[in-house]
């Protein structure tokens, strides 16, 4: 492979990008970007914040979209990625929990998760949208791998990416999130 046909393969992994909501139907990406954007500036007028949960690199794109959530569109956001929350809750409660208690603890009936995972599968992230279905928060998830993951089935809006790689999945969710970021700021400031 070469860098012109692994773009060419993330073009297509793109192409065949899947949406889901709440009752597992599908919905067109333009629309799903558009009903979160739409859900997220709701929210916002009722002041309630966005909370982004990931792993390894998926943590890492957590943090990077809270901080352009509310330096670029101006929404309250944030990840729960320190160090010390991290092995202070994962020694105390265990590493299946490390999103789920601080998730309990912060959010507020009508924030909004933003789970990633590209598995779909890591019990740490289940656990904190099962929480954050606890506090009423609503949940727009980001998966990928096996398309039957139990995460693409926990969100208002479920993201999928139909690959096995972690490349192309965090690549993918990370542009999307972008796209949401991106369209929710001033026309110009793109």
């Amino acid at each position: 492979m070469n860098a012109r046909s692994y773009l060419a393969d993330f073009i297509n992994i793109m192409d065949s990008l899947e949406v889901t909501d709440s009752s597992a139907q599908a919905v067109d990406y333009d629309e799903a970007v558009n009903d979160v954007i739409g859900l997220i500036n709701m929210q916002r007028s009722k002041g309630k914040k966005v909370i982004l949960v990931g792993n390894g690199g998926s943590a890492s794109i957590a943090s990077h979209v809270a901080i352009d959530f509310w330096r670029n569109a101006g929404v309250r956001a944030l990840s729960f990625n320190d160090a010390s929350l991290l092995t202070c809750i994962s020694n105390d409660f265990g590493y299946a929990n490390v999103f789920a208690r601080p998730v309990s603890c912060f959010a507020d009936e009508g924030d909004i998760l933003v789970a990633i995972s590209s598995s779909g599968k890591s019990e740490n992230i289940l656990n904190a949208v099962k929480a954050a279905h606890d506090t009423k928060a609503q949940v727009v998830t980001f998966s990928g791998f096996s398309p039957a993951n139990p995460l693409r089935k926990s969100g208002e809006y479920n993201f999928y990416v139909a690959s096995e790689s972690y490349g192309y999945v965090e690549v993918a969710h990370q542009l999307i999130l972008h796209t949401i970021v991106d369209l929710m700021m001033p026309p110009g400031t793109i």
